[in-house]
């Protein structure tokens, strides 16, 4: 009997996890990638910009913690240039691993832009590659608003952010999202004047404001400055770089910076595929899949940026595993309950679940367990004791709603949280579970036990 065939276009952290899942479970698999193995996280985003944010708290270390804990660093600063070698360095080893993997496993790679012919057919570079299933795993592009003097030199993308030829003197960021915020953090720890425009009311709107508030404050002592429910409207050249045109609360206003960086998130990308010859489906720009990741075209699926907008690795790695399961015949439906969300600011900052504005929205009864890090003795220790653990669980059946971590290895340790979601967990079932000691993760133990007021360490008010 002949292996399934499979096409998978976009060779992202959906596409080529689904493409060697395939291979595992049987499939004669075709991966088309029309740019870098990787995709955008391994290329310009996850990986990259983590290396300017680890670079970016270990200077903010040495300068302002070091002397603190009793080690003397003379003169310590940034070498843009071996930070941008390691940048290289780091997604190239990575991407020939990722490529080493797929080989390695059977599946064929092929560089080319794909086409859609029919519900069984893809062809790239003239050749035509047939296929019982599809999948496209395209992924998106930044989004850059139609205002007014967006296409000046000097107007940047978090792509382009990645590989300046220096940190700017200053830099407005226009977003208060997770990729602008790590970009302000990572460029006021390189010494660039940072000011955030935010046309909602606070930053990480999608966080419940307590935890949100948390990084903001951090991030003011660090030099940035914030100016929320504002937005732009004109940019234009001057002396400085860029002058930017704004609406704010208090009325017009105006700032000069070298760089804007346009950080209102991303869009996804699903150019010259050929969707609509097909009649697949799609809503704002983005493919409609059911729970199976199927599109309404049958046995053509799609996963990541250009379906959900959670637009997370992780998610598309997990849509493009369900994908190829029901492509190779398994019935299985793709589960969000146990999505993370990760924030690779400093502090960091990671969630699973719901928030508590949002279990308020859909008017569950919960109880709320908080501990600060100022009370863990590890988070003394290393001196990062301005977060906090907060677990949120249902009144009535005691289970786990929502986690969320602000401060120490917060988006290594989320993965707590959310194996207690997995499993229907109870603060008990978190309290009872031995942490090592000294740990940040104790804390969250804590915070469980706080949630019906049983915290050991937790003073009394």
């Amino acid at each position: 009997m002949n292996a399934k065939r499979i096409v998978v276009i976009g060779a992202g952290p959906g596409g080529y996890v689904a493409a060697v899942h395939a291979a595992h479970l049987g499939a004669a698999v075709t991966l088309i990638e029309k740019k870098a193995i990787g995709g955008t996280c391994l290329n310009v985003g996850c990986i990259p910009t983590k290396v300017l944010l680890h670079t970016a708290e270990l200077l903010n270390e040495l300068k302002s913690e070091a002397k603190r804990i009793g080690v003397l660093v003379d003169n310590a600063r940034l070498d843009w240039s071996a930070l941008m070698k390691r940048k290289a360095l780091t997604v190239s080893r990575l991407s020939k691993g990722t490529l080493d993997l797929v080989k390695g496993n059977g599946v064929e790679y092929v560089e080319g832009h794909a086409t859609l012919k029919s519900p069984k057919a893809v062809e790239v570079g003239g050749r035509v590659i047939e296929a019982d299933a599809i999948l496209i795993a395209t992924g998106s592009v930044p989004d850059v608003p139609d205002i007014p003097g967006y296409d000046l030199e000097g107007v940047i993308t978090s792509d382009d952010a990645l590989s300046l030829a220096a940190p700017p003197q200053s830099m407005v960021v226009s977003g208060g999202g997770i990729i602008g915020m790590e970009f302000a953090a990572a460029y006021a720890a390189f010494g660039t004047q940072v000011t955030v425009v935010v046309t909602s009311p606070e930053i990480l709107r999608n966080l419940d404001e307590d935890i949100a508030l948390i990084l903001r404050k951090n991030l003011e002592k660090k030099g940035v400055t914030f100016h929320t429910g504002t937005s732009i409207t004109r940019v234009t050249r001057c002396e400085k770089g860029l002058k930017l045109e704004l609406t704010s609360p208090s009325g017009p206003m105006e700032l000069e910076a070298e760089k804007l960086l346009v950080a209102k998130g991303r869009k996804p990308y699903t150019e010259g595929l050929g969707l609509e010859a097909l009649g697949i489906e799609t809503k704002r720009g983005r493919i409609v899949t059911d729970r199976h990741m199927e599109t309404n075209v049958k046995g053509i699926y799609a996963i990541g940026d250009c379906v959900n907008d959670y637009m997370l690795a992780h998610v598309a790695s997990r849509e493009g595993e369900v994908a190829v399961e029901n492509m190779m015949g398994q019935a299985v439906e793709m589960d969000y309950t146990t999505t993370p969300g990760a924030i690779y600011t400093s502090p960091e900052i990671a969630t699973v679940g719901l928030m508590e504005k949002e279990a308020a929205k859909k008017g569950l009864k919960v109880k709320v367990g908080r501990f600060p890090l100022m009370m863990n003795g590890k988070s003394m220790i290393t001196g990062d004791t301005s977060g906090v653990m907060k677990v949120i669980a249902d009144e009535e059946t005691r289970k786990i709603l929502g986690v969320q971590m602000v401060g120490g290895p917060a988006t290594d340790m989320i993965a707590e949280g959310a194996l207690a979601l997995h499993f229907g967990a109870t603060p008990e079932d978190i309290l009872h579970t031995i942490h090592a000691h000294p740990t940040v993760s104790e804390s969250m133990a804590e915070a469980a036990a706080n949630v019906f007021g049983l915290g050991i360490h937790t003073p009394k008010a």
